[in-house]
């Protein structure tokens, strides 16, 4: 039998961006793509932004989040789908203390290391800033390996 759990952890590990859907101050959804990284025991992904865009100033007010990493790449209508759906609560970390999120981000995407260098964000002089998202729960979908039931509830691991 397959582990959905290791399917899971191997999708997200894998994906390249997600979709992250946050709530407006009016209670409109809000979804934006994101370059991210990930981590696991506890569950967590990571992505940079501008703290202007709409999604970062969003989730200031409402943490909640939902959001999708799709792991297939997109040829044609039909082809069996494979990804996770996931909630969680978002939050900016602060500009210090983040080494291990940030070495995480910047070994995954190298290009975002002037982006999110710890001097430059100190300094000002960096615009982006690191965002975390806790995973609470998670959703497999994979009509691969689970049909006829690809919707598979897989337990987030959490941060005791």
């Amino acid at each position: 039998m397959t582990d959905a759990r290791k399917v899971l952890e191997e999708y997200v590990a894998t994906g390249k961006v997600l979709q992250l859907a946050t709530v407006g101050e009016d209670g409109a959804p809000y979804v934006c793509n994101l370059w991210f990284a990930s981590a696991f025991d506890p569950d967590r992904l990571w992505f940079i932004s501008r703290p202007s865009r709409v999604h970062c100033a969003n989730l200031r007010s409402e943490p909640r989040v939902a959001g999708a990493v799709l792991a297939i790449e997109l040829e044609e209508l039909g082809q069996d789908v494979t990804g996770v759906t996931f909630q969680g609560n978002a939050r900016e970390l602060p500009i210090t203390g983040i080494e291990e999120q940030i070495a995480a981000y910047t070994s995954r995407w190298p290009r975002a290391t002037r982006a999110i260098d710890p001097a430059r964000m100190l300094s000002g002089e960096a615009h982006h800033r690191v965002y975390q998202i806790d995973v609470t729960s998670w959703i497999l979908f994979d009509e691969q390996r689970f049909d006829p039931n690809p919707r598979v509830p897989v337990d987030a691991h959490t941060a005791a």
